[in-house]
């Protein structure tokens, strides 16, 4: 939380500082910018409910790992505003792990066992952006908008480590997120700092291999979860 104070006060102070010559910069800009980028992710994974069989496990420990992405983009510029979509690959990593004897068995040293994720994904971003500053060659922006994902199912690996039996997870297609982020550049040249937020369950079913879910046994796994990423990216605008 202090952390973005601090950046909302730099920001803040960069803002007031340029907003005189903002204007006069910003009115000569093309209407349309074509630009690519790279960069770096982490993804951490919300877990609202999460049952095997008669366990409820209700402390999930996330582990941060890096992945990658590619991006190529459209800016549309309407004076300080600018409409941006963004077509990218990417390619996310996290490992959750967990204590699969649950709250049930306090008395008993915690047994922790893992799931490994790293997830391909088709991204289709758009985003609305406002122009803080624009003067001569910087400028600062900031901007916002939904996320369109499409989870390759052939491509994404996805393993539980230390359980009983051998489990499977298969995902939902399509997704949907929220995006918000700082961007910086130096004449052709920016960087980008986002937060996406994830707006859904993208865990479709959870099954032991081999052992299919029926109407006497019903669901023995229950896993919801939502991927949120913080990503870094640098790029030329043409």
């Amino acid at each position: 939380m202090k952390r973005l104070i601090i950046i909302g006060i730099v920001i803040s102070f960069f803002a007031l500082s340029g907003w005189g010559q903002n204007r006069e910069n910003i009115s000569k800009d093309p209407f349309i910018n074509f630009g690519v980028k790279a960069g770096f992710n982490s993804s951490m994974f919300t877990v609202s409910d999460f049952k095997i069989r008669d366990v409820t496990i209700n402390e999930i420990q996330n582990t941060y790992k890096i992945g990658y992405f590619g991006s190529v983009f459209m800016r549309i510029n309407i004076g300080a505003h600018y409409i941006q979509p963004e077509a990218s690959y990417q390619i996310s990593r996290c490992q959750i792990g967990f204590d699969k004897l649950g709250s049930h068995h306090p008395e008993l040293e915690p047994d922790y066992a893992y799931i490994n994720s790293k997830l391909h994904s088709i991204e289709i971003p758009v985003l609305y952006g406002f122009n803080i500053i624009k003067s001569g060659p910087y400028g600062l922006s900031v901007f916002a908008g939904p996320k369109f994902k499409y989870l390759w199912s052939k491509r994404n690996k996805i393993s539980f480590e230390n359980l009983d039996q051998e489990i499977e997870e298969k995902l939902h297609p399509l997704n949907l997120s929220l995006t918000a982020g700082v961007g910086v550049n130096i004449s052709r040249i920016f960087f980008d700092f986002r937060y996406e937020l994830g707006l859904n369950n993208i865990s479709k079913e959870v099954n032991y291999v081999n052992q299919p879910e029926s109407p006497e046994n019903g669901r023995d796994i229950v896993f919801n979860r939502r991927e949120n990423v913080l990503s870094f990216s640098f790029g030329v605008m043409f």
